[in-house]
């Protein structure tokens, strides 16, 4: 009978055994299966569905050529070699392969990123040829993969260098266009989501896939005229190089648009090659980035000024003693001898400084410039001619430069006296530029603008939205007098050379140069502002020529580049002759 029960109880005990692990069995399996099912499915997606990039095409940009457009930047595919050190099998074929094949684009030291099994990724090279590329995959090295990128290449060299900028390595836009408009042309990446082998290629195309299509950047297309700004860049080159000068800026613009035609400095450089310039002040676009004392180019904005407020007209006098004194100081002019009683239009013909102090006066209370008539100036440079303001001009780097308010102490009447000759005050040739064009056109203020508009993926071009434009900026009236007076400063001295027939005007200037806060006497800026056109203004054009060391003149270094560019754009945009 004892024995009877030892056995049934090792039965039940066995029985219970077996149940326990059965249940502990079922239970585990339902944990794993059921409870446990979405994490395991989402581990084994991890594994077998493999998100793969479809990269987006940077926006090309383009000029215009004549009626036609022309690409000035274009992209050309490389691809970047990258490798997955834990499934490299022979590292030193890999290493003999690809230094003999791709010995310029790797890095220096691949064979220790061979080496590094504690990641799954190490780039080897970039920028590789196709025929590298190829070269490379048919070794079948183990471990070594291929992603296919763009670089950007300049059929046109350095043609508009400043104004285009460049894309860096890592496919960043760096100054001009390729800066400003970065967001716009790179696009949007596109996402595919497969099931893959274990080489990462995809194998099928299901309902676990993600397919959201790639979104190629903008193609640009700018106001740049490629056969302008060629022309420009070498008129400006060449005429610097008679002055003796080693720096050099020019803007021509369209006056009834806003429009950049071109824009060109010196010295200049290859986007293809920025990694090799040295003076990273090459990449800068002084026209608008490089503010400074503009000098008796704004004489024509004082008495634009003075004509619209109905204190002057052309034939108003004023006696000329060839300086005028504003409190303490005694401003003199720089050409001597035309005293006596003088008209408003000889003043501008001679460049005379006291011509300007005195309209600033005929402002206040006709001997001295009261708050009145500095408020009146501030009111037409700044809020006016946008001196001192940002123009919004679709390139990176832009100044705004500075105008003291009459606000500020510094703001006061010995301040005010230097501005209406150019003095007191910095700004940019952008800002200048397009200010000018409102007095040659009739009163209206346009936005600058680079951008004419997109190339669409069909190849339509679609103009850009007209930019903001500031009506009134002087009458009508008062724009066609100091027109005219630009136009008769010009033939006062400098007509000689011009193309008969047409409208030509504008003014010279010369400006010392400030560093550490004092002015050189050994160095000077030379610019020459002006416009050319029949009845209607086609064109205004800025000139700036300057270098370390050197004094230089408007009329002698700036003007002459001014009238080259002015007689070429003449036969260049077809302008017929007056009447």
């Amino acid at each position: 009978m004892e024995l009877s029960l030892q056995k049934g109880s090792r039965s039940w005990i066995l029985a219970g055994l077996l149940f326990f692990f059965v249940a502990l069995f079922v239970g585990r399996l339902f944990y794993l299966q059921i409870i446990q099912h979405e994490h395991y499915v989402e581990l084994a997606a991890k594994e077998q569905i493999k998100p793969l990039t479809i990269p987006a095409k940077r926006g090309v940009i383009y000029a215009h050529d004549g009626n036609d457009l022309v690409q000035l930047v274009m992209n050309q595919t490389v691809y970047t070699m990258f490798a997955d050190p834990t499934m490299v099998t022979e590292p030193d074929k890999v290493v003999e392969v690809v230094r003999r094949v791709a010995g310029g684009n790797l890095r220096s030291d691949i064979k220790d990123m061979l080496e590094r099994t504690d990641t799954r990724y190490q780039i080897l090279g970039t920028k590789l040829t196709r025929k590298q590329a190829e070269m490379i995959r048919k070794e079948k090295l183990s471990g070594i993969g291929f992603q296919e990128m763009t670089q950007r290449i300049y059929p046109e060299g350095g043609l508009a260098a400043q104004t285009l900028g460049f894309v860096n390595d890592e496919g960043e836009g760096q100054y001009g266009v390729e800066a400003a408009l970065n967001e716009r042309l790179i696009g949007h990446d596109g996402l595919l989501k497969s099931v893959t082998d274990v080489s990462g290629v995809p194998l099928t195309i299901g309902d676990k896939n993600i397919n959201r299509p790639a979104k190629n950047g903008d193609n640009i297309v700018l106001t740049i005229d490629r056969n302008i700004q060629a022309y420009a860049e070498k008129a400006l080159a060449e005429g610097l190089k008679r002055a003796g000068a080693t720096d050099g800026s020019v803007v021509i613009m369209d006056p009834q648009s806003g429009e950049v035609m071109a824009m060109a400095n010196v010295p200049t450089y290859n986007p293809k090659e920025f990694t090799a310039v040295k003076d990273a002040a090459r990449f800068n676009n002084d026209v608008i980035s490089q503010p400074y004392e503009p000098g008796s180019d704004i004489k024509t904005f004082t008495v634009a000024l003075g004509l619209d407020k109905g204190i002057i007209e052309p034939s108003s006098t004023y006696v000329n003693r060839d300086f005028i004194k504003v409190a303490d100081r005694t401003i003199v002019n720089a050409f001597k001898g035309e005293t006596g009683e003088i008209t408003m239009q000889h003043a501008l013909n001679y460049s005379l400084n006291t011509g300007m102090v005195t309209i600033a006066q005929r402002l206040g209370d006709g001997e001295s410039i009261t708050r009145g008539a500095r408020d009146a100036i501030y009111d037409y440079f700044h809020n006016r001619f946008r001196f001192g303001k940002l123009t919004g001009i679709e390139l990176a780097g832009e100044q705004p430069g500075i105008i003291i308010p009459p606000t500020e102490v510094q703001g006061n009447a010995v301040r005010y006296s230097n501005m209406t000759f150019g003095q007191g005050m910095d700004l940019t040739m952008i800002q200048v530029a397009s200010a000018f064009c409102s007095l040659v056109n009739g009163g209206t203020y346009y936005q600058p603008t680079v951008i004419s508009g997109t190339v669409g993926e069909d190849g339509s071009f679609a103009a850009a939205p007209k930019k903001q434009s500031y009506p009134n900026t002087i009458s009508s009236d008062s724009a066609k007098k100091i027109r005219t007076m630009a136009h008769k400063a010009r033939q006062a001295f400098y007509a000689g050379n011009d193309a008969p027939g047409y409208e030509i005007g504008g003014k010279t200037g010369t400006s010392q140069t400030i560093r550490d806060g004092k002015y050189i006497d050994d160095e000077t800026i030379a610019t020459y502002l002006g416009y050319g056109g029949n009845e209607t203004a086609r064109y205004v054009i800025m000139v700036e020529a300057s270098g370390e060391g050197k004094n230089l003149q408007g009329n002698l270094h700036a003007l002459p580049i001014f009238t080259d560019i002015s007689n070429w754009l003449l036969d260049y945009l077809k302008v017929q002759p007056k009447g």
